[in-house]
């Protein structure tokens, strides 16, 4: 069977991470290609690396705002390869893929990872995907929580099937010790930091990293030898930097910008920190469990479905800086728990978060799919 992906990649990141997995996870006798658009060349990093695995990984000629050629482009290549199932991933390729695979009689699913009503242009297209996702022929949700707001765009729940994302207990087997010295390194001026809390995404509003500020400001005035570290670029990286300086924590607030060492540096962390209001089943969490680092998070989307509150970390309302500030301080000082819940973090995500129980789940939907497809062929 041949499964095409359709994304619009713009850099190597969890959605990313997770297609190869899948990719890599299913039977021999599955082929998958990659297809993006070129979002002006950042397609590349994600299909360099799809490509260096062995996939075919190639990006569409035309993209915004030549989408009715990037529509007949993507139906010529469906057709032409032979695809048996289309998998979209984002809204961009929701619209596009919906209206191309049906011209060539292909069943077209998407995977919906949740919406973050960043601003009014990302709210408008996620009005549009949700609209778009009643008539593809599924709709893959990554979490319970999910589901629940696909149901609520009015996709039946017949057409909706929940596939949890997986992890990579494996990435993490041998930790470098050179990663836990550049982690330490990132507090020049703060020689006393022996405690890293991590936290990594876009800096965009719907992830709360200012709340995350304030509650790292409560921190580290409990806590001398505590140090946060945020990666990630995004349109609120000035705003943040100036609560930061307000908050007058730089020294031990740091924030480096996107990273490609993060899988490397992350079992070195002591504890990994979401502040998000919205999720649909963030990577990140799974990672930080598959690494062996326990998890501080708010309860929002999926992410309560990963986050085994009291057994493999702390769950906090979001929005609630001392709450937040609470529970860190509570697992920085008791370095018992915080190693017992990331034991526990790393059997679950080995237990249930699994790429193969991923990938069995994703051939059940890919043969019902082409079964469907076959018999309203006759």
């Amino acid at each position: 069977m041949h499964i095409v992906h359709l994304t619009a990649s713009t850099h190597f990141g969890g959605p990313e991470r997770q297609m190869l997995g899948l990719a890599r996870s299913l039977p021999h006798d599955y082929r998958t290609t990659f297809l993006s658009f070129r979002e002006g060349g950042r397609c590349d990093d994600f299909l360099r690396v799809a490509a260096r695995e062995g996939f075919d990984a190639h990006p569409l000629r035309y993209d915004t705002p030549q989408l009715r050629s990037a529509t007949r482009e993507l139906a010529g290549l469906l057709g032409d390869r032979g695809a048996d199932v289309l998998l979209c991933h984002g809204y961009k390729a929701n619209v596009v893929g919906r209206v191309a695979a049906r011209r060539v009689g292909v069943p077209v699913a998407a995977v919906s990872r949740g919406w973050t009503g960043e601003n009014l242009k990302v709210r408008a297209y996620e009005r549009l995907d949700r609209w778009h996702l009643r008539f593809l022929d599924h709709v893959v949700a990554v979490s319970d929580g999910q589901a629940a707001r696909v149901r609520q765009s009015g996709v039946p729940d017949g057409r909706i099937t929940v596939i949890r994302n997986g992890a990579r207990p494996e990435a993490f087997a041998d930790p470098d010790p050179a990663l836990r010295r550049k982690l330490l390194g990132l507090f020049p001026s703060a020689g006393g930091v022996s405690r890293v809390v991590l936290a990594a995404g876009r800096l965009s509003p719907e992830k709360g990293f200012d709340i995350l500020a304030d509650a790292a400001a409560h921190v580290l005035t409990a806590d001398a030898g505590a140090g946060f570290v945020l990666f990630g670029e995004g349109p609120e990286r000035a705003r943040l930097e100036r609560r930061v300086a307000e908050l007058g924590i730089g020294e031990r607030f740091r924030m480096p910008g996107f990273t490609r060492d993060l899988d490397r540096m992350l079992p070195w962390a002591d504890l990994l920190v979401q502040s998000s209001y919205t999720e649909g089943l963030p990577n990140v969490v799974l990672e930080a469990g598959a690494a062996g680092v326990p998890v501080v998070a708010t309860a929002v989307g999926g992410t309560p479905e990963v986050v085994a509150g009291g057994e493999t970390g702390r769950l906090v309302a979001p929005g609630d800086a001392v709450g937040l500030a609470d529970r860190i301080i509570e697992l920085l000082g008791d370095d018992p728990t915080r190693r017992r819940m990331g034991a526990a973090a790393r059997a679950r995500m080995r237990d249930h978060f699994s790429f193969a129980a991923q990938a069995a789940a994703y051939v059940r939907l890919f043969e019902s799919l082409r079964s469907r497809a076959a018999r309203l062929a006759v």
